[in-house]
């Protein structure tokens, strides 16, 4: 057992596998970087596209209610209307 745990610390020790290892290190830390962006970039889209839906039901609210104000003020100028009808009579 004990040559196994040699001939593994020596492996471990060299320049080649010290490399390798750097590597695989930075693999996988540029791998969960790109991970990281990708779920970031698709949460931004997502987010933009619910502030586009969300804006255009506002969008079309505001127009319905400017609609209703509209008619309202046509209802008041008609009341006016038929008041001043009404005290003139």
């Amino acid at each position: 057992m004990e040559e196994a745990i040699g001939a593994y610390r020596g492996i471990t020790a060299t320049d080649e596998f010290k490399e390798i290892e750097r590597l695989r290190t930075l693999a996988r830390h540029n791998e969960a970087s790109a991970l990281g962006h990708a779920r970031r970039e698709a949460t931004a889209k997502a987010t933009a596209k619910a502030n586009a839906k969300w804006q255009a039901v506002v969008a079309d609210k505001e127009a319905a209610l400017a609609n209703k104000e509209a008619a309202l003020a046509a209802k008041d100028a008609e009341i006016a209307r038929l008041r001043a009808q009404l005290g003139r009579d």
